[in-house]
């Protein structure tokens, strides 16, 4: 399957909890399909204390979402603006 999505796009997720939520895609992983968008699907992730200077504790980072769920906002926009317009 092509994808369309890359790493800098912009994209709304489409599908699930965050539905309507904007953001970059920061990384995609083409054979799991799926991507990291930034500030969409965060979890809290618990981090071992590695030194004095890195203490760990409890940190929040963006979780994978499949690509199916979302869609590039371009097009995106280009759907909403048509519905509308109907």
């Amino acid at each position: 399957m092509k994808q369309k999505i890359k790493s800098g796009d912009e994209v709304v997720v489409i599908a699930g909890n965050h539905r309507g939520d904007r953001g970059k895609v920061m990384q995609v992983f083409p054979v799991q399909q799926r991507v990291i968008v930034e500030g969409v699907n965060r979890r809290k992730h618990h981090e071992k204390a590695r030194s004095e200077s890195d203490p760990g504790g409890i940190t929040e980072r963006e979780n994978p979402v499949h690509m199916s769920n979302v869609m590039l906002a371009s097009r995106y926009d280009e759907k909403v603006g048509a519905k509308a317009g109907s």
